[in-house]
């Protein structure tokens, strides 16, 4: 019987990320969460946290906003932030990184650089669909 290596064991999370990290202050309403979604393209921005030098500690997805949408709502970024915020190195490989997603429930992952400690990036499940699919 032959071991396989998963098919993104070689692929780094550094190579499929969006490198920056869109942010929000807690207090921004949702619909201009939103503004900011439709204008970036993007399906996810972190609410960083004022008190720990801007750190995100949650995100907001197009989830949350569908849900606001629906009920009607006018909730602050802080208030709808139901996602936490979760971790991956940029030098950990891409089949790691889903399966953090998996066993967190996430689809959004805080991309870490390892040198200095700070965030670089986001990683999606788009990003990790879109390598297994070029793998």
């Amino acid at each position: 019987m032959t071991i396989h290596d998963p098919i993104l064991s070689h692929v780094r999370v550094s190579d499929v990320m969006h490198t920056g990290i869109l942010t929000t202050d807690p207090t921004t309403p949702l619909r201009v969460v939103a503004q900011l979604m439709a204008a970036q393209r993007v399906h996810a921005v972190a609410v960083a946290d004022p008190d720990r030098a801007g750190r995100p500690f949650a995100f907001i997805t197009v989830a949350q906003i569908a849900v606001a949408a629906a009920d009607a709502t006018d909730e602050s970024a802080g208030e709808a932030a139901t996602t936490e915020v979760v971790t991956v190195l940029s030098t950990a490989s891409a089949d790691d990184a889903a399966r953090i997603m998996v066993e967190r429930s996430v689809d959004h992952l805080i991309v870490i650089d390892p040198s200095s400690g700070h965030a670089c990036g986001v990683l999606s499940g788009l990003d990790i669909a879109a390598a297994y699919a070029n793998s």
